[in-house]
């Protein structure tokens, strides 16, 4: 027998042997197939954290000292509750005279009326009378205005995160006072993979096991984004909690529990 020949006869055999050896080197029960081809996104658990439903800084709106912050960090408010009242003594003093100022332009305006009748002025002052009731008009609503800066009223419900400011501190217009949030419902923002774009659905229902707390709470999908991530293969999303849970606060986090049907 040539050497070709047994070479060609032994090559079957040796082929067996390298595939033997490659499936020992296996760890017991995994076997050798191709590279997954899911998204990186699905081979890792899902993070989300709770986040408030709005949330806003309170700046200051004009210069002037702080009297009061009724509402302590951490304290509940109402809607149109007052977060903030500032010392206003000049602007209270400044809109007294410019209600004075607008009386006397208007008596002015009265009397050259009555003479204009009587043809006793020309109509070039009866006119200048009217621009000066209507200057002393705007001065007014300008300092009345100012004057409604005095009070911060709450733009919706929540909680104060923080404060940034102290009673008897004179602040500067644009100044941060107070960070607020609404907590009356809990939000989750999240990237989940694209693939899930075929069933899932807003209303959707999951849960989510808070770290902070260690128990499972329910949720549902309430927004869908409008942009797949290329790269990631990914969407984000927003859920909310379903119902109040007094011992969630903003900023917990924990890991998503869904299983795609």
């Amino acid at each position: 027998m040539t050497g070709h020949l047994k070479r060609w006869l032994l090559l079957p055999g040796l082929m067996g042997l390298a595939h033997a050896a490659a499936a020992q080197a296996l760890p017991a029960g995994v076997t050798a197939s191709a590279p997954s081809a899911r998204p990186a996104i699905e081979r890792q658990e899902i993070r989300a954290q709770l986040l408030p439903r709005r949330y806003t800084t309170v700046a200051a709106e004009i210069g002037a000292k702080i009297n009061r912050l009724p509402v302590p960090e951490g304290g509940a408010f109402k809607a149109g509750q007052t977060l903030v009242s500032f010392d206003c003594t000049l602007q209270q003093a400044q809109s007294r005279k410019a209600e004075v100022e607008l009386q006397g332009a208007e008596q002015t305006l009265q009397s050259n009326q009555r003479l204009a009748e009587l043809h006793s002025i020309g109509q070039l002052e009866l006119d200048q009378s009217r621009v000066a009731v209507g200057k002393a008009q705007a001065d007014l609503a300008a300092t009345r205005a100012l004057l409604g800066k005095c009070h911060v009223a709450a733009p919706f419900g929540g909680r104060v995160a923080e404060q940034k400011v102290r009673e008897q501190q004179f602040v500067q217009p644009g100044q941060a006072l107070l960070d607020i949030l609404d907590d009356s419902v809990l939000e989750l923002e999240f990237l989940v993979p694209s693939r899930w774009l075929t069933w899932l659905r807003v209303g959707n229902s999951f849960s989510i096991q808070i770290d902070e707390t260690g128990k499972p709470y329910p949720a549902r999908f309430i927004r869908i984004g409008a942009r797949v991530d290329p790269v990631s293969q990914s969407v984000k999303v927003a859920a909310a909690i379903n119902g109040h849970f007094p011992e969630l606060i903003a900023g917990m986090s924990g890991r998503v529990l869904i299983t795609p049907p």
